[in-house]
């Protein structure tokens, strides 16, 4: 298990917890685990300090730059601009081909640079960007910041996009779009078994329900698979690709 003092300029105050005696449930991601006192979620990025769920990376962020949008995922949103796009550590899939394994596989950082939603915000202008996205490893863990970011920039005439597994609760998708998400590209990792056994998720039916959660709301919303051999190239019921 991943242990260590977390730098306390990451740690706030977790949204979405719901106490049950000592056990406190986070209701951010759809694991909604129960962490005991001084216990961490399976992500590993929220803790029961004391009675309170914090999180153990707010501001902790992987940032490679600025990019044109259609190599953030989104290839039918905003054509031809570019986002400055944004990552933190750890994941609440454990998928053996992460492409990001480097972070997504990683803890939250003992030590590191702290970066405010203010700078980043201000950093979309700098760098000649049209809105912010989080995307990398898991965006939903930085649901805080996350929030935060997206406050500033709708103000600023910015969009902001999330490129997230869709695991996360409607609660936090409702937080997001209330803050001023635009759009977001679910990577679908394949079908239910392969997201049970390989992705160490429960149930992908919740990923294509908060899918069809956000197009009600009128998020852009694109879908994409990293298709691998063997592993999720076979034919999917078409009953679990359906979006009506």
């Amino acid at each position: 298990m991943w242990r260590g003092e977390v730098a306390m300029s990451f740690v706030r105050e977790s949204l979405l917890a719901e106490k049950a005696g000592t056990k406190i449930r986070c209701n951010v991601c759809e694991r909604r685990c129960f962490l005991i006192p001084g216990g961490l979620g399976w992500c590993h990025t929220r803790e029961n300090r004391a009675g309170t769920l914090v999180t153990l990376i707010y501001g902790a962020v992987f940032l490679p730059g600025c990019q044109p949008d259609r190599e953030e995922a989104l290839f039918h949103f905003c054509p031809g601009t570019r986002t400055l796009t944004a990552g933190s550590w750890s994941c609440n899939f454990g998928c053996p081909w992460c492409q990001n394994w480097n972070i997504s596989k990683a803890p939250p950082p003992f030590d590191g640079e702290y970066f405010p939603p203010e700078r980043f915000v201000r950093m979309v202008d700098e760098m000649g960007c049209q809105g912010p996205s989080i995307s990398f490893n898991e965006p939903t863990l930085s649901l805080e910041w996350s929030l935060d970011v997206f406050r500033l920039a709708r103000q600023r005439g910015y969009y902001n996009t999330y490129v997230t597994n869709g695991y996360m609760t409607p609660e936090a998708l409702s937080l997001l779009i209330d803050a001023g998400l635009d759009a977001m590209n679910v990577d679908l990792k394949g079908d239910s078994s392969t997201v049970n056994k390989l992705c160490k998720a429960i149930d992908v039916a919740k990923v294509w329900t908060l899918s069809k959660l956000a197009f009600s709301h009128g998020i852009h919303l694109e879908i994409t698979t990293l298709v691998i051999p063997t592993v999720n190239d076979c034919d999917i019921p078409c009953a679990e690709l359906r979006i009506e």
